[in-house]
């Protein structure tokens, strides 16, 4: 195998065949991508488990992953996306613009953000995850909590068009910080924009459609920094493995978004945002009892 062996921290005992691999790997993918779980912390703990890799190189394979959401946030947001498109071509709605600026300054900040947390963390041989986890589930169910009040007050709520250069550069940052272990995307996102007063499902439509340049870049990141990691768990998924992860994580992230978006635009988003911060508690409680405080 080359390079790649070394990133291999033992030999997988009784491998299960590549079709349970792809599929656990895909269902984990797709759910928890969408979840305040952090994604790329329960790929590392169950690539680590039925690959046997390594810190480093279940961290890069949790972030090449990324491709299958990419693919399904694409499909869900085409409209968004083709809109997007022709911004670029000088032909878009003043929407359209709003959304390329959103988009462009967002990305932008978190790759500058994002690219050194995630160099160094694909270099180090054990990760911390379960207390970053725990606080976003602390900060969501504060969220919950703001909003309720927010509406017994009737205060306004912001969409898009109110934000400013300064909330933009603050969502990009947030979404940078994600690039931590135990620190979820969306989860962070959701709650940046949910603390800033912006409407529930605008904040959640925004996070997911922010994750379709973010996700391009984490999947191809690892590509050009990590390559011998992601051949390792390539190899040892297989082809058909990832191929059949790929099918399972955007069919599974597909329902999801749908799921969320409905949530968010009805009477129980509060209990959503709050039970969104229960889950995030109670896997950061399990990182920290797995020793991976």
């Amino acid at each position: 195998m080359g390079p790649a062996i070394r990133f291999i921290r033992r030999a997988p005992n009784a491998r299960m065949n590549w079709a349970v691999d792809g599929a656990v790997l895909g269902l984990v993918q797709g759910v928890s991508e969408w979840l305040p779980i952090s994604s790329k912390t329960q790929i590392m703990f169950v690539s680590t488990y039925l690959l046997g890799l390594t810190f480093g190189a279940a961290y890069a394979f949790g972030l090449f992953l990324e491709f299958a959401t990419l693919a399904a946030a694409v499909i869900y947001f085409r409209r968004e996306v083709w809109g997007v498109l022709k911004a670029l071509a000088l032909r878009g709605s003043a929407e359209d613009k709003m959304l390329l600026k959103y988009l462009v300054v967002v990305t932008l900040v978190t790759a500058a953000v994002a690219a050194p947390i995630y160099l160094y963390f694909s270099s180090v041989s054990g990760p911390v995850v379960g207390l970053p986890m725990i606080a976003l589930g602390l900060v969501l169910i504060a969220d919950g909590l703001l909003i309720r009040a927010a509406r017994e007050r009737h205060v306004p709520s912001r969409g898009l068009a109110d934000l400013r250069m300064r909330d933009l550069v603050l969502i990009g940052v947030a979404q940078g910080l994600a690039a931590f272990p135990g620190v979820s995307r969306s989860g962070i996102t959701v709650s940046a924009m949910l603390l800033m007063g912006v409407r529930p499902r605008d904040a959640f439509r925004l996070s997911f459609l922010a994750l379709i340049p973010a996700a391009l870049g984490a999947s191809v990141l690892p590509l050009l920094a990590s390559r011998h990691e992601v051949l390792a768990a390539v190899s040892l998924v297989s082809p058909q493995g990832l191929a059949l992860a790929a099918v399972v994580a955007t069919a599974a992230s597909l329902l999801l978004i749908e799921a969320l978006l409905r949530l968010a635009s009805s009477r129980r988003i509060v209990p959503l945002v709050i039970g969104l911060g229960a889950v995030a508690i109670a896997g950061g409680t399990l990182g920290v009892l797995a020793g991976y405080g």
